[in-house]
């Protein structure tokens, strides 16, 4: 799949993209290209740009999750949207498909987490232990799958190492295919089914609410769920965004600037 093919959502001053599994957002050591790279590639040929691109990295998703990163282009853009970050004014839903259930269908998880940076994992450890930061999110249960999965919809309060991933396994659902956090075997390509679904924000320019859906063919098929309209997404990504029109359709909305 092209970047062209990723592209979800574009103006002047944002691109949003539906990252696949074993894509890296930024530089690590394993030294394979980051999307931001692959995206300035891109804009340059596209664009017949003589000089550099810019394009700012905005959030993270872990190399084997899947779905919406938003990228700057204009250093302004950049500056706005971290400190929306920074300040819960962003916000992101994932999907999660895991085997066992949660005991409750619907809950808040308040946890106190700790980065192992040598196993590069997250654990959760007591209020009060050194380095342990708090981490917070919401929960429901949505559907079944015929194979007896469950599909979960989470919403991020707060942005830490592998949140979703220590959390769920904490109350004894780790996401398919999360070896490192206790799934019993793995994905076929090593990726795990945790999907950033959407991100809702105001757009930092034109202040306009904005919210951007990613599809995800495999998750839509394992639960038949509507198929997101990806078609409609590509045909109008330069001056429209997705929104949710229920928690599975997508329905686009004008917005540029």
């Amino acid at each position: 799949m092209t970047i062209a093919d990723q592209i979800l959502y574009e103006d002047n001053h944002l691109l949003a993209l539906n990252k696949m599994p074993g894509q890296i957002t930024q530089g690590d050591k394993t030294g394979d290209t980051p999307l931001a790279d692959l995206v300035k590639a891109y804009i340059k040929e596209r664009d017949s740009k003589p000089g550099n691109v810019f394009c700012g990295v905005i959030h993270r998703l872990d190399r084997p999750v899947s779905g919406v990163v938003l990228l700057a282009k204009t250093s302004k853009a950049l500056s706005r949207m971290t400190q929306m970050v920074k300040e819960r004014d962003f916000q992101k839903r994932y999907w999660a498909v895991v085997k066992e259930a949660p005991e409750a269908p619907a809950a808040t998880l308040e946890d106190w987490l700790v980065k192992d940076e040598a196993r590069n994992k997250s654990r959760v450890v007591p209020e009060g232990t050194v380095g342990a930061k708090l981490a917070s999110l919401d929960y429901r249960h949505l559907a079944v799958s015929d194979g007896g999965y469950h599909l979960l919809e989470v919403n991020l309060h707060t942005g830490r190492h592998h949140q979703i991933r220590c959390q769920l396994a904490h109350i004894g659902s780790p996401i398919k295919g999360d070896l490192k956090y206790g799934a019993p075997r793995s994905n076929p390509d090593g990726s795990i089914s945790l999907h950033a679904r959407s991100v809702s924000f105001n757009h930092p320019v034109t202040h306009a609410p904005l919210t951007i859906t990613a599809p995800n063919a495999e998750i839509e098929r394992m639960f038949n769920i509507e198929k997101t309209n990806k078609n409609n997404i590509n045909n109008e990504k330069n001056n429209s965004v997705g929104s949710i029109a229920d928690h599975f359709h997508c329905r686009l909305t004008g917005a540029n600037s």
